[in-house]
Formats: structure tokens, C-alpha cells, sequence
């Protein structure tokens, strides 16, 4: 009798402990209002979700809605497909050009939980959403940091004895300017007399424009170095140092290195990252200690792995032991508040117009 009591009590374990596996397992849906294989955004994303399944903390779904103009019409109807089927605890879409959609179905399905990341557009208007965005300004000063320092390295083919680098920005906004404030700071606390060169595209896909602002910059106030946050326009930038053979460019949001064609690529030093899957781990790590955001908006930055900056490949070949040394005790200092580091978004937001005009070439 006893060992019949002892296997009912295992195998009562056993059920115990399989649901609370289950109650600990998050099933999801990954929505790419584009497809895989971006080495962007959406890749980011993925990887980070893979990472969660391998843990066995969630089991997920990818669904790759593409992304011509042909395909958008149907990126609103598979977010109501999605959410109807009540399949998935937490439904997860991105980027700018989705926050219209998921706005309508997360209003029609309010018992139903969804992530955008990168947009902030209706944070708080539905309480089953939770806007992921990202400090911009923290990674802006480890790019500002890093230019400033290489820049005056003129041992460095390209480096002329001009302390001047370049920012080509897609629109004049909050956001953009969230870049700028970070990389002008962490230039000044190099060299409070470099100048910044700041031009706006004041779009996303012009790269015409960009190149000949780069141009400008390169020809005009002999900047060798410009940081592109204009999306794909920026990447006129690029084509403008190597047409000139006379400067460097640094990339945004990924890994530049690994999209860019390789004559781009090879004059990258290095890109500001938007870590888009650590900061679904980060959510879910969360979730799993009982803390939960929705109907909020969370930024996440350097400490949560939410930005960061690129240090190998072109970084790890060109900068000295002590640009090195200086973007790493640049990263310390903000992770550990000795550095606060000005804002463009928000009530607090410094003012950019002053701030860029004072270190215009």
C-alpha cells in the first residue's frame, strides 16, 4: 500500500511540476510587417525569441507579412486573424509603420496582450499594449565618445587635423534628436571644442540627399567622420565618404558592417545598435518576477541591454587602446549615473536648437 501511495504522490508531482512548466510557458506570435533575413530589426527580434524558446520559456510562432506596398493591406487583417484565434498570450509587432493597425485591433480585442517595439505613437490608450522604445541618447554618447576620440587619431588614414564630424538625421523630431543630444555630449567630454555638423534629410529613404550633404560636410568643413540616422537615406552618407576617399561612416539601429555592400562596409567604423531581441528577453524576464508594463511605455537602455555599440571587427581594427578604454569607461559612467545624459523627449527635454548651434562648425 505504502508503494502504491509513493507512486501516486510521483506521479502527482509530475503534474504539478508539468503545469507549472506550462504556466511559466508564454505562447506568442512574432508579426514582421516585412520578412526575415534583414539583419535589422526584424532578425534582431527573432533572435531574441529563438533564445526564449530554446530556454523553454516560451513557444512562439514567426509570421512574415512582407513588406511592399502591395502586402500592407493584409499586415491589418493577419493582426485580426492573429488576435481572434485566442491562441496567443502576447502578440508582438514593430516599428513605425505599425502602431495605426495595432491601435484598431488592440482596441477591438482589449483581452488580448500585444508589444510594439520601437514606437511610442498611443502609449497608455490601450491597457493590453506595452510600447517597447529605446535610450537613444545613452548610445548616442558612446558613438559621440567614440568619434570624438577618433577623429583626432590622425595617424588613422582619412583623419584630418580638423576636429569636425558629421550627423545626418532623418526627420527634425524628438527621437532623432534624442540621437544627436547623446553623440554631441559624448563628443564635448572628449574635446569641448569639436564641432558637430548637423544636417536632417527629413525623411527615411532619400539617400540622394544625404550623400550630398555628405558631400558638404566632407568638402566644405573637412569633417572626416559622419554618424547616418536617417534609415536607409543615411546610408547616402557612406557613399559620400567613398566617393571622397576622405572620411569614415558610422551606422545606426544594426550592424552596418554585415548589410552595407562591402566598399560601404569596409569604412564603417562602427553602429549604434538598438538591441530589439535582448529587450523581449528583458520583457519576459519581467513577466517571469511577476512585473508587468502594459498599458505603459518602457524604455530600456544600456543597462538593460536595450542600445549598445559595435566593438569588433572594423572598431576592434582601428581604434586605439585608448579610444578603447575611453568608450569603455564612457559606458561604466552612464551605467553607473556618474553620467546623465541630456534627453531630447519628454518635459525634461534639453533644448537641441542651442545645443547644436553651439558646436556648428
Amino acid at each position: 500500500m505504502k508503494k502504491v501511495f509513493a507512486m501516486i504522490l510521483a506521479v502527482a508531482m509530475i503534474l504539478t511540476l508539468s503545469a507549472v512548466a506550462f504556466a511559466d510557458t508564454y505562447n506568442v506570435a512574432y508579426l514582421v510587417n516585412g520578412n526575415l533575413g534583414d539583419k535589422s530589426f526584424f532578425d534582431s527580434a527573432e533572435s531574441g525569441l529563438e533564445a526564449l524558446e530554446e530556454a523553454g520559456r516560451i513557444e512562439y510562432v514567426t509570421i512574415e507579412m512582407g513588406g511592399t506596398d502591395e502586402d500592407q493591406p493584409t499586415w491589418l487583417s493577419t493582426l485580426y486573424d492573429v488576435s481572434e484565434s485566442e491562441e496567443y498570450d502576447v502578440i508582438i509587432c514593430g516599428t513605425y509603420q505599425m502602431p495605426d493597425y495595432l491601435k484598431e485591433v488592440a482596441t477591438a480585442y482589449p483581452d488580448q496582450k500585444y508589444i510594439i517595439f520601437d514606437d511610442n505613437t498611443y502609449v497608455g490608450e490601450n491597457d493590453n499594449v506595452l510600447n517597447l522604445t529605446y535610450k537613444q541618447n545613452d548610445m548616442g554618447y558612446l558613438v559621440g565618445v567614440y568619434a570624438a576620440c577618433m577623429t583626432s587619431d590622425t595617424s588613422l588614414d582619412m583623419i584630418n587635423e580638423d576636429a569636425v564630424v558629421g550627423f545626418v538625421g532623418g526627420v527634425d523630431s524628438p527621437v532623432i534628436n534624442d540621437f544627436l543630444t547623446g553623440f554631441i555630449e559624448g563628443a564635448l567630454s572628449i574635446n569641448p571644442d569639436i564641432k558637430v555638423d548637423t544636417r536632417y534629410t527629413n525623411d527615411y529613404v532619400d539617400t540622394a540627399i544625404a550623400k550630398e550633404y555628405g558631400l558638404s560636410m566632407i568638402n566644405d568643413n573637412n569633417c572626416d567622420i559622419i554618424w547616418g540616422v536617417a534609415g536607409n537615406a543615411g546610408n547616402g552618407a557612406a557613399e559620400a565618404a567613398l566617393e571622397t576617399g576622405k572620411a569614415w561612416f558610422i551606422g545606426v539601429d544594426s550592424d552596418q558592417e554585415l548589410t552595407l555592400s562591402p566598399d560601404l562596409a569596409a569604412l564603417t567604423l562602427t553602429s549604434g545598435l538598438k538591441n530589439i531581441g535582448n529587450s523581449l528577453v528583458w520583457v519576459f524576464d519581467e513577466l517571469d518576477e511577476g512585473n508587468e508594463y502594459w498599458g505603459t511605455e518602457v524604455s530600456l537602455g544600456l543597462a538593460e541591454g536595450g542600445v549598445g555599440i559595435v566593438t569588433d571587427k572594423n572598431f576592434d581594427t582601428y581604434a586605439s587602446d585608448l579610444t578603447k578604454a575611453a568608450v569603455a569607461a564612457a559606458e561604466e559612467a552612464v551605467l553607473n549615473g556618474d553620467i546623465v545624459v541630456d534627453t531630447a523627449i519628454g518635459e525634461d527635454a534639453v533644448d537641441v536648437v542651442v545645443l547644436r548651434d553651439s558646436v556648428r562648425p
